[in-house]
């Protein structure tokens, strides 16, 4: 039995919820990663695996197990980065997460200046508005929204981004124009079921703050669909002021309830706390951090 190979089948099912989804991850046959961990489990004399429940559950001996096993590959991860010179010279794939308008806009230019300057490096850029974790998804890199509450990221922060309501004009000429955040409640509002806003929207800097459940007849999810539905009437969206400055200027939407607006949102370069930054990661950091603080206006204190 390849032990290192086993180890590694088992913590992917662990991660991935189950032996047939670390099967498709993998990309081998469902029998050989049922075989490999019962082979595991045969070599330690225990069992592992709790058989027969819809979602894998691992008994107390192997969730002791597979913290072992998670120490063990990253190890011998870390030694095969030495080894490749991951740590003399910035080299290497970089995958790096990012919300996706944000990620269009202002983090594509950068990457692609990036990649002029560096060339042995490459860069994998996911443009999603998922939350992704970046230990279970091998992602070495993401953009955040909000603040952080898991300590085992190390975060850079690049900027505080204004929430701000926005319409159309032709929508406020007919529907008029909220006073407070109360009024919402009576007009159409464009939704986005994304990873900062929903159904319920928050207000309040100088206020007692207070949320606000929107009455939502069209719901997306996608903050660059909420901004087109707003500007062709179909109701009033919240956006990042940086989303929508270009259209306010030209006239195709208007800003509403600007004394309500709640306390600017922090955005973070987070990445997985590590004995060693791989040079690839910290030549990122040190190229893209003033950079995007000064497309998105960001001073740091």
């Amino acid at each position: 039995m390849d032990r290192l190979e086993a180890m590694t089948i088992l913590v992917a099912a662990v991660d991935a919820g189950s032996l047939s989804a670390a099967s498709r991850q993998l990309h081998i046959p469902l029998a050989k990663v049922s075989r490999r961990v019962s082979d595991l489990e045969e070599h330690l004399g225990m069992r592992l695996l709790l058989r027969g429940t819809r979602k894998l559950v691992l008994t107390d001996a192997g969730h002791d197990y597979v913290a072992s096993c998670r120490r063990i590959l990253e190890e011998i991860a870390q030694a095969e980065r030495t080894a490749s010179g991951e740590y003399r010279a910035p080299q290497g794939e970089l995958i790096i997460s990012v919300p996706t308008m944000l990620g269009r806009i202002h983090v594509v230019p950068v990457v692609v200046e990036f990649l002029r300057t560096y060339s042995d490096i490459r860069v994998r850029l996911q443009l999603t508005d998922r939350n992704v974790n970046l230990l279970e998804e091998h992602v070495d890199l993401a953009l955040r929204f909000g603040e952080l509450p898991d300590s085992s990221m190390i975060a850079t922060r690049v900027a505080l981004l204004r929430q701000v309501l926005c319409a159309s004009p032709a929508y406020v000429k007919v529907r008029g124009a909220p006073t407070k955040p109360e009024d919402l409640v009576s007009h159409d509002c464009v939704a986005y079921e994304g990873f900062w806003t929903g159904s319920y929207w928050a207000f309040g800097t100088n206020t007692i703050p207070q949320a606000i459940r929107v009455s939502s007849r069209l719901v997306v999810d996608s903050s660059e669909a909420a901004i087109i539905a707003a500007t062709a009437g179909a109701g009033i969206a919240r956006a990042f002021s940086y989303q929508v400055d270009d259209l306010v200027d030209a006239g195709s939407l208007v800003t509403l309830l600007a004394a309500y607006e709640p306390a600017p949102m922090p955005v973070n370069l987070i990445y997985p706390s590590q004995r060693q930054v791989p040079l690839k990661l910290r030549a990122f950091l040190d190229f893209s951090v003033p950079r995007l603080r000064e497309r998105l206006g960001y001073k740091s204190p």
